[in-house]
């Protein structure tokens, strides 16, 4: 197949605006079909002169999801239009079309629109087994990170690198850009302790690197069984750099329906170790904060009932009427910034809370997200957020010197 036969597919692209409020330009070179751009960012999906030629004449696997597109087309449907051989694809949690639960079971299907096998790579199996990996020679990794340590894609991208390093097969990471690129906070796991699916690596909470960067980290620091090393290929994004502003086309999980939940969603995430609802179960989700024993609490006078929707079949508080605080626009109790995880929220709410003992979960949730032991008594022995932030100084530190190793962007 010769690289004029994808010519049609890249013309398509100059119909695509991601971003910016500016009318890019945007053509096509038609003598080596490469796209000419300026000030549009274009994920690693649209540099499809940088990966096409890998795929000729091999058996292709796919782990992706509903954000896998290159315009409303999946990134599936758009290869197997021209002539490359899929025989699979690996989907993450929330399913190859997004709509599962989070932590729901997701069980092994055939996907209607393509007739293709799709094998869920979350519950029990969320490393391909050796014999899923047995019928194809290439592998491409294409899904939509948030950029924050429990969002489970990057463990997905940890498990698809050393099974397709065992197996000696190629892996492709078509590069998305990070909505949350823009800092780096939290604490440093402890790995030893609080190693889970929801945070594998001693990385902070949020790390500011695209999923092909984090990929390249893996690689690098010998996080792989064995300190095995996977052949890794990853095709960039354009006109990007980790301060660019970037919207999500597609959101990236059923809960995090658009740029206010994605921005909010490292610091509001610590909620899930409470007893409190976070929106789930209503079109808020990651916007707002409740619970029925903050009826009578002043400043929480937003209201909101979770309900099952798409996502959340059964929310936390299920059908019981939550009082507590909107923040889908602001709020001006909580000193809300932009470029570090908001401590505030979680301890003025949990100053707010009347029974508290009742407000945490009683299990190591907090630890696992927070990725510390101390993290919880730091809350309760009401440590200010300027002290909790000293606690996380070095690991923070340590790591930025790690990140620079791996960067692609500025």
């Amino acid at each position: 197949m010769k690289k004029s036969h994808f010519l049609p597919i890249l013309i398509s692209l100059s119909f695509i605006c991601c971003n910016n409020t500016a009318k890019p330009r945007v053509s096509v070179n038609k003598k080596n079909t490469e796209i000419i751009t300026d000030s549009i960012i274009l994920p690693g999906i649209y540099q499809t002169d940088e990966y096409l030629d890998l795929l000729l004449d091999k058996k292709i696997a796919i782990v992706s999801n509903q954000t896998g597109l290159v315009n409303d087309v999946h990134l599936a449907d758009t290869l197997i239009s021209l002539g490359l051989n899929i025989v699979k694809v690996f989907c993450p949690e929330h399913g190859f079309r997004g709509t599962a639960d989070a932590g729901a079971k997701v069980d092994n299907s055939i996907d209607d629109k393509t007739g293709l096998p799709i094998i869920s790579l979350y519950g029990n199996n969320k490393k391909p087994l050796p014999k899923q990996m047995q019928d194809f020679d290439i592998c491409i990794f294409d899904l939509q990170d948030v950029g924050v340590r429990f969002y489970t894609y990057i463990s997905t991208l940890h498990y698809v690198m050393e099974a397709c390093a065992e197996e000696n097969i190629p892996l492709i990471i078509l590069d998305r850009p990070n909505p949350n690129a823009h800092y780096i906070d939290g604490c440093v796991l402890d790995t030893a302790n609080y190693r889970s699916f929801i945070g594998m690596h001693p990385v902070p909470v949020v790390y500011g690197m695209t999923i092909g960067e984090y990929g390249k980290m893996i690689n690098g620091e010998n996080w792989l069984n064995n300190g095995i090393k996977c052949e890794l290929i990853v095709i960039p994004c354009k006109n990007y750099n980790h301060n660019s502003k970037y919207s999500l086309p597609v959101k990236p999980s059923p809960n995090l329906p658009n740029d206010r939940s994605v921005e909010l969603y490292p610091s509001l995430c610590f909620f899930e170790a409470t007893n409190l609802s976070l929106g789930r179960g209503t079109n808020k989700q990651f916007q707002i904060i409740g619970h029925p024993l903050l009826k009578n609490i002043e400043q929480a006078s937003f209201e909101f009932t979770p309900m099952p929707n798409e996502g959340a079949t059964n929310p936390v508080l299920n059908g019981e009427k939550c009082f507590g605080f909107d923040l889908s626009e602001s709020e001006s109790i909580f000193d809300i910034k932009e470029n570090q995880l908001n401590l505030d929220l979680l301890i003025k709410t949990y100053d707010l809370f009347p029974e508290k003992d009742e407000f945490f979960k009683k299990s190591n949730s907090l630890e696992l997200l927070s990725g510390s032991a101390e993290f919880r008594k730091q809350i309760e022995n009401g440590l200010s957020e300027t002290q909790i932030r000293e606690t996380w100084k070095i690991g923070l530190e340590n790591f930025k010197t790690i990140r620079s190793k791996y960067l692609i962007y500025e």
